[in-house]
């Protein structure tokens, strides 16, 4: 997995999106966004990520919000082993980077978000179209749903 907070520029000011990317499937577990850089929705996100399956490694870039104790505790409770990108490393986090690209230019760049309420449901709405139907040439043209849940295991009813 992996987590990463780019900004999105709003008619005043900005927000900063999170989001948790599955790093085998590009499938987006999840994301939240807020108007301070503090750990607080990163973490709302990392819960809801971690409640749709726990990886063997966490990556993050060294941001404040990933660095902190809040973040790393509820990791380390898990024994889930941490993995920060190096400074100047941009190739440490090329999947999530590709992530923001193709959001911003397929989506928050084309419908100009006015207000946070429409760039939430819009977000919501785009990240559920990327999951589900919008094929990867890096996943053989499926969709991460696909590779996604191709790969859980499957639990016993």
């Amino acid at each position: 997995m992996r987590g990463h907070c780019p900004y999105i520029p709003m008619p005043r000011g900005f927000l900063y999106l999170v989001a948790v990317l599955d790093w085998y499937s590009r499938y987006v577990l999840a994301w939240r966004l807020s108007n301070t850089m503090d750990a607080l929705f990163c973490l709302e996100a990392l819960e809801m990520a971690l409640g749709r399956g726990e990886p063997v490694i966490f990556n993050t870039d060294q941001g404040a919000q990933f660095t902190s104790q809040e973040w790393l505790a509820p990791l380390q409770k898990r024994d889930i082993l941490i993995s920060m990108d190096g400074r100047g490393q941009a190739l440490d986090n090329v999947f999530v980077e590709r992530l923001w690209r193709t959001v911003k230019y397929e989506d928050i760049y084309l419908r100009d978000y006015q207000t946070v309420p429409d760039l939430e449901i819009g977000l919501d709405d785009y990240f559920q179209f990327y999951n589900e139907e919008r094929p990867h040439s890096a996943l053989d043209h499926q969709t991460p749903a696909e590779v996604h849940w191709a790969t859980q295991p499957e639990t016993e009813a």
